[in-house]
């Protein structure tokens, strides 16, 4: 279960200035896309969970009405998130569940991408991207994330390719695209989902839960497939272990090459590791 006191600790980041003096590896983004300098644009009705420092008291004076600033970064710079929702995402115990990781990193992006005063949208996806937001980046958006991702039940089969590339032809202006998965799949369909966002500035977050990469030896185990319905038994020598250990490797090193071939940034996380290490290692890299 995610629950929003997380939300609270992640203010500790300053990600104003933290992350323009971190910017070396993120490209422009940082430069005209957050912080307090941005240029006046328009106003819109203000929505609950809006700062309240935001709002304009001379026009309420004349009109009654709550209206908020908003900022020429937020029309020319959006953040989406994409987490994956398949059933290979429905591993691991407690703090280490890979779907509620992977969540919580996705609503730490929204979260302080909104404190930014900067656009997100938040999706998640199997065979296909599910939008989750309702267009209004600001921390009560981030608080109704937090419920619907507590109602996902991760199931079925990650489409990488179709999944990605759809949702990647509704971006339709700048953004970094924040992708985060296990990504437990096809390596061409991977290859082929990212490319389709590549065109934007766009972060990995490989989710590795340590159950699954280690291999307890010396006994029986069963082996089930969480995105079918095959299961094997096989006793675990120290040899199969290692191999299986050595394939599981390659697949991650497969999926990071892509990622270094088409310039997309990765980081691999482990799910045993405390949240805001891993956290600050992507927001902050």
């Amino acid at each position: 279960m995610i629950t929003a006191e997380f939300l609270d600790e992640l203010d500790r980041f300053d990600a104003a200035n933290d992350r323009n003096a971190r910017s070396q590896q993120q490209g422009e983004r940082t430069t005209d896309a957050v912080g307090e300098g941005l240029t006046f644009a328009d106003y819109r009705r203000y929505a609950p969970g809006d700062e309240p420092r935001f709002i304009d008291w001379n026009l309420f004076a004349r009109t009654d009405e709550l209206y908020v600033k908003q900022f020429e970064a937020e029309r020319n710079f959006t953040v989406h998130v994409l987490v994956d929702a398949s059933a290979s995402m429905d591993f691991g115990e407690g703090d280490a569940h890979k779907f509620e990781y992977a969540a919580k990193l996705g609503l730490g992006f929204a979260y302080l991408t909104a404190r930014d005063h900067n656009e997100f949208r938040f999706a998640t996806f199997d065979d296909a991207a599910e939008r989750l937001d309702r267009g209004r980046s600001n921390r009560g958006e981030v608080l109704g994330l937090v419920e619907q991702c507590n109602a996902v039940d991760p199931d079925g089969e990650a489409a990488f390719e179709d999944a990605l590339a759809d949702y990647a032809a509704t971006i339709d202006s700048k953004a970094l695209v924040v992708v985060c998965s296990d990504f437990l799949g096809d390596v061409e369909a991977i290859d082929a989902g990212l490319e389709a966002l590549a065109s934007n500035q766009v972060v990995l977050a490989h989710v590795v839960a340590p159950e699954e990469r280690d291999l307890p030896t010396g006994r029986d185990a069963v082996f089930e497939a969480l995105e079918s319905d095959e299961s094997l038994r096989a006793y675990v020598s120290n040899r199969l272990e290692r191999t299986y250990r050595e394939e599981f490797d390659a697949h991650a090193d497969s999926v990071e090459g892509v990622a270094r071939d088409l310039r997309i940034r990765y980081e691999r996380l482990d799910t045993g590791r405390s949240f805001f290490e891993s956290f600050g290692e992507l927001w902050f890299e």
